[in-house]
């Protein structure tokens, strides 16, 4: 019998159970678990702040294994059967349905209301479906990847690379643009290095911890800022300053043109952020707000946003990202597996942290504290 960490109810300490092995379904598989993420969804999902979530679960939703067992035929992208000792990731969003409106016709896989998610609106009575657990069943019609990035490598970027492959995706970042990424988590982390890969001349990152903003230096952000430091006036000012541009025809004048961001991505989880986001964005620049994943609630009293001002004025285009799809992560995955395309990931191997299932609690509390960068779940450890 497989072990599982389980979060039994919301704000209860993660248990560990023995749990039955499934009875496979025809094209479907068991994956034996190398390696899981832990992410901040987890963490609110222990806390119970993220909707329909059927409780008791198996958290993990981004996962690498072998293929242990395939009972029929499970095929890829490119029509190739998958064997038995196959390293794999797999999407963990499962069942979109491809024939409602949002899939057909707004062309928004993510808003399917068909969709469920590994680890997270799949709950223990669906059997192993997350990947905190020593084997994972892959249920009919999951989409698996194969693999060519070793495990480690993969989870260094985790569910926030095809996250935020999205959300610079939605950016559309030009050659030559400077990019403000709010957030130095893992999905800011991501993003500073997609910014770079897609052409961006500048990628200023404004974040904490400072173990955090060393890592944005280390992935290619220019500048880096911490926000527990500084106030909104100060941010403002600091961004303003670093992308001064000096008068051409007189290069000894005093006077700088200032500028603001071309594009700004929001990836803090704080409602403030996201007038915060408008406010660093040039006139007719693009805002992308990834980061409200969980309902953190409304913007805080001391932010008076002001719709004329912040936005309209400002002809700013704002757009909200959710979550991601196959081609995100199958894009992911091709990346990650590049050599060279994989270095700035490489650079980041050094500051994950390990745990095994019994230190799961542990796990949880680093994350939100924000002491790692990134933990990991190793099932056999």
């Amino acid at each position: 019998m497989p072990l599982a960490a389980v979060i039994p109810r919301p704000n209860a300490p993660v248990e560990i159970r023995d749990l039955p092995q499934p009875e496979l379904a025809p094209d479907s598989a068991l994956l034996a678990v190398e390696i899981s993420e832990v992410c901040g969804t987890d963490v609110y999902l222990q806390r119970g702040l993220l909707e329909s979530v059927p409780y008791p679960l198996i958290p993990g939703h981004v996962s690498v294994g072998r293929l242990e067992k395939i009972r029929g035929e499970m095929l890829d992208v490119a029509g190739r059967p998958f064997r038995e000792g196959d390293r794999v990731t797999f999407l963990d969003v499962h069942g979109t349905c491809n024939a409602c409106w949002y899939c057909l016709v707004a062309k928004a896989t993510t808003r399917c209301p068909q969709r469920k998610v590994y680890g997270i609106t799949y709950g223990m009575n669906d059997g192993l479906a997350g990947g905190w657990s020593e084997q994972v069943y892959l249920k009919p019609g999951t989409r698996c990847i194969r693999l060519e990035a070793e495990p480690e490598l993969f989870m260094t970027g985790g569910c926030a690379l095809p996250t935020a492959l999205h959300a610079v995706e939605r950016a559309e970042i030009s050659i030559g643009d400077t990019v403000l990424v709010l957030g130095s988590g893992p999905v800011g982390l991501n993003a500073i290095i997609l910014s770079v890969m897609r052409g961006a001349l500048r990628v200023i990152c404004i974040g904490a911890p400072n173990h955090r903003l060393e890592a944005a230096l280390e992935v290619g952000a220019t500048a880096v800022l911490n926000f527990e430091e500084h106030n909104q006036e100060e941010r403002l000012k600091w961004l303003s300053d670093q992308l001064q541009v000096a008068n051409p025809d007189n290069p000894q004048s005093e006077f700088r043109i200032p500028q603001l961001a071309d594009v700004t991505i929001e990836a803090t989880g704080h409602p403030d952020a996201v007038v915060q986001a408008m406010r660093f964005t040039r006139d007719a620049g693009r805002v992308v707000i990834v980061g409200q994943y969980t309902d953190h609630g409304p913007v805080s009293e001391e932010v008076a946003f002001n719709p004329h001002l912040d936005l309209n004025k400002k002809h700013l285009d704002v757009r909200g990202c959710w979550g991601s799809d196959f081609s995100h992560f199958y894009r992911a995955a091709q990346i990650i597996s590049d050599p060279l395309r994989a270095i700035p990931w490489a650079k980041l191997q050094a500051r994950l942290a390990h745990f095994t299932l019994n230190e799961a609690n542990e796990a949880l509390a680093a994350v939100a504290s924000g002491r790692v960068l990134k933990a990991l779940i190793d099932p056999k450890g």
